[in-house]
This record gives C-alpha cells, sequence and structure tokens, in this order.
C-alpha cells in the first residue's frame, strides 16, 4: 500500500512538473480526447454501457486485451484497429513524457543531495 502512494505522489508531481510543456498538455488533451471518442462510439455503435465503453477503450490503447467485450459489427472492428494504431501511439508520446519528468524528478534530487553533501540512497 505504501509503495503504491509513493509511486501515485510521484506520477501526481511528474504531471505537475510537465504541465508548462506544450508537448505534454497537448499529449494529455489528445488521450483523453481518444479515450473520449472510443467511449463515444462504442456506447453509439456497439450499445455498450458508459462504463463498458471507457473500460474497453482504455483496455485497447493500454494494449492489455479484454475477453469479456469485443466489438459485435464490422464499423466496431474496423474502427478498432485504426483506434489500436492511433491510440497507442499517443499513450507512448505520453507516457515518454511522464518518464521525462519522473527522470528531471531524480535528477533534480541527486543535485540537491550532491550539493547537501548527503548520499543519494533511499529517496522516491
Amino acid at each position: 500500500m505504501l509503495s503504491t502512494l509513493l509511486t501515485l505522489i510521484r506520477l501526481l508531481k511528474a504531471i505537475v512538473r510537465s504541465w508548462n510543456r506544450p508537448h505534454f498538455r497537448s499529449g494529455f488533451l489528445l488521450a483523453g480526447l481518444i479515450l473520449l471518442s472510443g467511449t463515444i462510439f462504442y456506447k453509439t455503435v456497439e450499445g455498450w454501457s458508459w462504463v463498458n465503453a471507457l473500460y474497453f477503450s482504455a483496455m485497447t490503447v493500454a494494449t492489455v486485451g479484454v475477453s469479456d467485450l469485443a466489438p459485435q459489427s464490422t464499423a466496431g472492428k474496423l474502427f478498432t484497429v485504426i483506434y489500436l494504431f492511433v491510440g497507442v501511439g499517443v499513450f507512448v508520446a505520453l507516457f515518454t513524457q511522464f518518464a521525462r519528468a519522473l527522470l528531471q524528478i531524480e535528477h533534480d534530487v541527486d543535485a540537491a543531495e550532491a550539493r547537501s553533501g548527503k548520499s543519494g540512497k533511499g529517496h522516491l
């Protein structure tokens, strides 16, 4: 539980640190729009609930895959193929920005500890 909380705190710090970067903001917005568009598509075309449509959209772009849901219509199947390729690319770019921010946080902590004479062991 503690490690999950610490990881969540690091993620939030990375988001805050990255927010001033235009590429991050646009990627974050685009990722949100991709999830929203997938959710709306699956809700209207496949007739799924909002939660199931969002769940399937997120699992698709995360390349997890779910066996309990699958598009039944031809349009749904074709959309999913395109959605997968576009969504994965956008989310990879977004997570690259997260990684950069996390690495910058690590670098800043290491530099601060070096200036103060502390060792770099045991930090987030």
